[in-house]
């Protein structure tokens, strides 16, 4: 089982005059085959080397730091202890500004969890309070909190009587549809069809479900080596006869032993 061990953060979550400390750790990992990069031509490994523009020459990592580009094109470097001292009240506090129904949050939004564990003897109360409250109203807090020198705007809710620190994506880092939508209309027949499909599909576990990614690079990494050739996966084709197509996916997925959850 993996779990969390090093927190990320270590700060305060603030509602009303009830402070807790918190530290936060990643929820999620990333998952999959890293890929090297190569010279196409002739297979060898491909390095990505930084180069100062005015000395012309290769710097070492602990070289390079940060700057700002200010808008007549000037460059401001900031070290690391400058960007350590941004005068951000929710470095270290995540406030919560208010309360909003777990299902009203946009979901689009949402950008990365982590889970926020009581930090010493102090927080433990405050902290099991704040997650019986979010379960009973069944809301979840809006905060903001800042991460690596970036502040975010952050939900907090209860998970398995943990509080989870989901952070958003602020509302102009969200682009509109436009006129995306589809222009025709559906019938009612189709939709009680459609309604129908989905409870007959509605009892999937989430856990069955596993990332096919590696197996199928491995059999493509055979095939490249060995000469052989891949089987190419089928495309679905548009269904001409909708009520028949949602027919017949009835039929199998009846056939299948699933029923409406």
């Amino acid at each position: 089982m993996d779990v969390p061990t090093q927190a990320v953060w270590t700060g305060w979550i603030t509602f009303g005059l009830v402070s807790l400390p918190v530290q936060l750790f990643p929820a999620t990992r990333r998952h999959g085959v890293e890929l090297d990069e190569v010279h196409a031509a002739d297979g060898s490994p491909v390095q990505h080397r930084r180069v100062c523009q005015a000395e012309h020459r290769e710097v070492d990592l602990r070289e390079i730091t940060k700057a700002y580009r200010t808008p007549d094109g000037h460059m401001v470097v900031l070290e690391e202890a400058d960007l350590q001292a941004l005068p951000l009240p929710s470095k270290h506090v995540i406030d919560v500004r208010g309360f909003v129904p777990v299902d009203g949050l946009d979901p689009i939004q949402f950008s990365r969890a982590y889970y926020a564990a009581p930090h010493g003897q102090a927080g433990q109360r405050p902290y099991a309070l704040l997650v019986a409250a979010l379960t009973w109203i069944e809301r979840a807090a809006v905060a903001k909190v800042t991460l690596r020198t970036r502040e975010r705007l952050a939900a907090v809710w209860p998970h398995r009587d943990i509080l989870v620190v989901q952070t958003l994506l602020w509302p102009e880092e969200v682009r509109e549809p436009g006129d995306l939508a589809s222009t025709t209309s559906v019938t009612g027949q189709e939709l009680e069809l459609a309604s129908l499909l989905m409870a007959q599909m509605s009892d999937v576990d989430l856990a069955d479900l596993h990332d096919d990614s590696a197996a199928a690079l491995e059999q493509l990494v055979a095939a490249k080596e060995s000469g052989g050739r891949l089987p190419r996966p089928t495309e679905p084709e548009p269904a001409v006869d909708l009520p028949a197509a949602l027919e017949e996916s009835l039929r199998r997925a009846a056939g299948q032993g699933r029923t409406p959850g």
